[in-house]
Parts: structure tokens; C-alpha cells; sequence
């Protein structure tokens, strides 16, 4: 059996994120926790990476290199502008930029965007996506998130913001670039 190898001579890699959302009940939850990691060193624990956009009428929530994430939020407040109360129209026209611009194609990140009518997931690789399910989870602990938010969804007891916390909990016990350090916007 091999053994395996580290290359100590790699710079060690950035961790950091997961972000959920949650629709449900009317109304839509962006939820992030503060961890960033730096290989196996917690570099911050209470990082902000979930905001109110668009005047305040509309979430983002980022994963990946935080430079390029607020980059991408820049350029999504800019299409805003140019498409108010249309944020579909303006995540596809910031899309069509990420993957034909030469300088955007490089950035490494992915968002998660909402307002009162749209739920959205923005890569870039050019994809703007609508769940089904209204739940979405991104980042290093993402999948685990929304495991636990599908699984939580249909409980009548809690609320967006119930599932959405109870969520990131879980996905905390489970991944260790994820801490129960909540940042939470709703509309």
C-alpha cells in the first residue's frame, strides 16, 4: 500500500467557505460562516462573506479567493445598476463577461445571489443556475449544508432561517474549513 506523499514545496491552499440558501415560507435566507483557512491553519474565524447588494435588495453569498469574490460583487452591483429589479438579466450578463473576458476567466470563485423572486448560483465556467428545490450550498462545506437543508426543508417547525442555521451547524460538525460562526441575511 503507497503512502502518500505531501509536497511540502507547494504553497499550502486556502479554505473557507460554505455558504447556504434557503427559500421557503416567502421568504429567502444567504447564510455563510467565518472561517478562512490557510492549510491546516485557521487563519480568520469571523469573516463577512455573505451581503446586501442592489441597494440592499438583493444577497450574495461567495466561495472561493475573496479578492475575486468581491471582484465578481463589483461587477454584479454594476450590472444592477444597468438592470435594476432584473437580477436573472444581470447574473447572465455578468456570466457572458466571466467567461469572455480575459481577466474575469481567471477569477476563482462562485456566488450565490438572491432577491424576493430569483435564487441563483453563479460560476465560472458561465453557469447562472435556479434550484429546483429553492436550496442551494457552496463552498467547502456546501454539499454538506444542503444535505442538511433538504433534509430540514420540510419541517413545519422551522423557518428559512431555522434550516439555514441548523444547516451550517451540521455542515460545521462535519467539515473542518466550516465553523458555527453565522453571518445570516434575509428578505
Amino acid at each position: 500500500m503507497a503512502v502518500p506523499s505531501f509536497d511540502q514545496s507547494a504553497p499550502p491552499s486556502w479554505h473557507g467557505t460554505t455558504i447556504v440558501a434557503v427559500r421557503k415560507g416567502g421568504q429567502v435566507v444567504v447564510a455563510g460562516d467565518g472561517q478562512v483557512s490557510l492549510g491546516q491553519t485557521v487563519i480568520k474565524a469571523n469573516a463577512r462573506k455573505v451581503r446586501r447588494i442592489g441597494g440592499g435588495s438583493v444577497l450574495a453569498g461567495f466561495a472561493g479567493a475573496t479578492a475575486d469574490a468581491f471582484t465578481l460583487l463589483e461587477r454584479l452591483e454594476a450590472k444592477l445598476e444597468r438592470y435594476p429589479n432584473h437580477l436573472e438579466k444581470a447574473c447572465v450578463e455578468l456570466a457572458k463577461d466571466w467567461r469572455t473576458d480575459r481577466y474575469l476567466r481567471r477569477l476563482e470563485a462562485m456566488m450565490v445571489v438572491a432577491d424576493a423572486k430569483s435564487l441563483l448560483v453563479l460560476t465560472g465556467n458561465g453557469d447562472v443556475l435556479e434550484p429546483a428545490d429553492g436550496l442551494v450550498g457552496i463552498g467547502s462545506g456546501g454539499n454538506y449544508a444542503l444535505a442538511a437543508a433538504r433534509a430540514l426543508a420540510d419541517r413545519d417547525d422551522m423557518d428559512a432561517e431555522a434550516v439555514a442555521r441548523r444547516a451550517l451547524e451540521i455542515a460545521a460538525d462535519i467539515c473542518v474549513y466550516t465553523n458555527r460562526n453565522v453571518t445570516l441575511e434575509k428578505l
